[in-house]
């Protein structure tokens, strides 16, 4: 049995293994089974149905069926969407599977609120997929491993039908998939696994390191074979990447190397502004030689200053794994929200937005609005301005509260800036709680939200409506530019790091490696945390073909907040023979000499070290440093 994580990589495995048969008169044997493990737990659910508790005919429910049957859930519970997010809780009961961990348990761990919430509604969704005969993808792999634990008999069959295993990028997976594959070669211990610690970094989705830095313990007797050899990258990007990976401590010792040419220095631009980070990356791309390019970074919201300039350059790109900044929902309904303020006429975005969030105002009390806005010879948000509030109230509370944030909005529009107008709005309209569900996804949003609030930030010396004008104006422009994504024109990729994992490119940039961004500041309290940025900053570099651009701003707006963080330490990790430095002619400097660190990982009170004032200090959490000369 051969296991991996996508369709496409199981495909290319059965060819491969069916080339290698037939090239050894093996063509007459069948094939071995090769898949995913979702795919592969079908098959074996399918066979043992009665013993699974499930009919043959279960159907697989996707993402979309699965909001679906929380929704019920949470309808037959009384639970309100609006307060409790139905994607949220899919990502929660997702987590907990992941972890084997049941509806009848999971209450045990739950901690807050919104825990408290999924522990209601996780039995009750269980019960709707058992209604509907179905499954959901982490069912899949949940359910075969309860079948191998509850079943010696079953269990037996399969440790002698796969003999051998192999599992690839052994560093992705999570609990459950680590317990199905133990309990499989539990018996012949013939299990070959491949991966690659330095690239774990899927935490989030449920991802456990541990997994592979365990492996000799969970067989003893195995051989580890290191494939070192790299034959992507010149020998500086690599020599790169060795110095940044090194000062993790949960990894497997070992050192890339390549027979590639030695390669040119890895450029390091100091920027003054986020502004002048993005135009020096285009500026770059526009005297490159190549459509083999690609700009990495550490969140979604940092495609926005690079997307504007790209576009106003005419530089054609792509963005990777993502939306556009400016076609994301979540942009898309603010803007809605901020034209129907400035135009009142304005029908299309009040539909967009009149139920976002929910506020259980359906299509039919829409166009009943509508119908009855038409007999007055009136767009809908000035007919509901002409009500009294008795009128108002037969429409129901959702669309009163909706008249009655409007008015608010208008008024802080007419008085105060855009950002301060976009701060409120997604405090009072419930948008900011209803993405506040601790998700990853949810957050992302947020992140973008605030990003949005940063360019509002531009226009913060017009107070009033003259102000919002401007902002909507310049937002429009920025849509409008023509993008020309033809053969002619190199496709630059923009993506997050995260996204880049697994691809390779000619020109690599990497933006936006201050502290705090890049590594991200949620990692500072937690060591574990920051070796998986690392290991994003190791993916990152190692994307790079022949040509590195690593970028540090001086200062930025970011999240609607001007910052001004030290470049990252991602950046000083790398021995200053392998960089060449440039800068927009800011006052910050850059120190790459840290010879003389004074280091103290665990600080105990009876045994202080003596630091003078200018000593290069180190620290677990804020990392390297000069004491400061007070």
């Amino acid at each position: 049995m051969a296991v991996t994580f996508t369709n496409k990589a199981a495909d290319e495995m059965k060819e491969r293994i069916s080339d290698l048969l037939k090239q050894n008169g093996g063509a007459g044997y069948a094939l071995p089974w090769v898949g995913t493990f979702h795919s592969i737990c079908v098959k074996i659910l399918r066979v043992n149905y009665a013993l699974a508790g499930i009919s043959p005919e279960f159907s697989i429910y996707d993402r979309a069926d699965q909001i679906d049957a929380v929704k019920e859930a949470m309808r037959q519970l009384g639970i309100d969407s609006k307060y409790t997010n139905p994607n949220a809780v899919i990502n929660y009961i997702s987590s907990a599977k992941a972890e084997l961990v049941g509806p009848q348990s999971y209450s045990e761990y739950a901690l807050n609120y919104f825990e408290q919430q999924v522990a209601k509604i996780y039995p009750e969704y269980q019960k709707i997929l058992k209604s509907n005969n179905a499954l959901d993808f982490d069912d899949l792999i949940m359910r075969t491993v309860n079948l191998l634990q509850d079943n010696p008999a079953v269990l037996s069959k399969y440790q002698d039908l796969f003999t051998h295993i192999m599992v690839d990028e052994y560093q992705d997976t999570n609990k459950a998939q680590y317990v199905l594959v133990n309990l499989l070669a539990f018996k012949h211990k013939n299990i070959c696994v491949v991966g690659d610690d330095a690239q774990s970094i899927y935490s989030f989705r449920g991802a456990n390191i541990t997994n592979i830095l365990n492996f000799e313990k969970d067989y003893p007797n195995a051989t580890i074979i290191k494939l070192e050899q790299n034959y992507r990258s010149t020998g500086v990007i690599l020599d790169a990447s060795n110095s940044v990976i090194k000062h993790n401590k949960n990894k497997k010792e070992k050192t890339l190397w390549t027979k590639n040419i030695r390669g040119e220095e890895i450029t390091v631009y100091e920027a003054a502004d986020q502004q002048d980070e993005a135009q020096w990356v285009a500026n770059k791309i526009l005297n490159l030689d190549s459509k083999d390019i690609a700009v990495l970074y550490r969140t979604n919201a940092q495609s926005r200053a690079l997307e504007e300039v790209f576009l106003r350059e005419g530089i054609s790109y792509t963005v990777v794994g993502s939306t556009e900044f400016y076609k994301r929902k979540e942009i898309k309904d603010i803007m809605a929200y901020l034209r129907l303020i400035f135009n009142n006429q304005d029908d299309l975005s009040l539909k967009r937005i009149i139920n976002v969030p929910r506020r259980k105002i359906g299509s039919v009390t829409l166009a009943n609005l509508q119908k009855e806005a038409l007999t007055v010879n009136l767009a809908i948000l000035p007919y509901l301005f002409s009500l009294n509030e008795s009128e108002l109230r037969k429409w129901g509370v959702g669309v009163s509260e909706f008249c009655h944030l409007l008015k608010k909005m208008i008024v802080t529009a007419e008085q105060q800036t855009v950002s301060v107008l976009l701060e409120d709005l997604i405090e009072f309209s419930g948008y900011k709680s209803s993405l506040s569900d601790g998700s990853n996804e949810n957050e992302q949003r947020l992140e973008n939200i605030r990003e949005l609030i940063t360019v509002a930030r531009n226009f913060d010396e017009f107070v009033g409506r003259n102000g919002l004008e401007l902002f909507l104006e310049n937002i429009s422009l920025i849509e409008g530019y023509n993008r020309q994504d033809d053969d002619n024109n190199p496709t630059v990729k923009l993506m997050t790091v995260h996204a880049a994992k697994g691809l390779e490119f000619q020109h690599t940039f990497i933006v936006g490696l201050e502290e705090g961004i890049f590594p991200h500041s949620n990692s500072y309290m937690d060591p574990e945390q920051m070796e998986e940025e690392r290991r994003l900053a190791y993916v990152a570099i190692t994307r790079a073909k022949e040509r590195l651009y690593l970028v540090y701003a001086d200062s930025r707006i970011f999240y609607g907040k001007e910052t001004s963080n030290p470049a990252s330490r991602f950046i000083s990790d790398i021995p200053s023979e392998l960089l060449s430095f440039e800068d927009s002619g800011s006052n910050m400097s850059f120190s790459n000499d840290w010879s003389e660190v004074v280091e103290s990982h665990e600080y105990q009170e009876e045994n202080r070290i003596e630091v003078n004032i200018g000593d290069m200090v180190y620290h677990d959490i804020f990392w390297k440093g000069k004491n400061p000369r007070f």
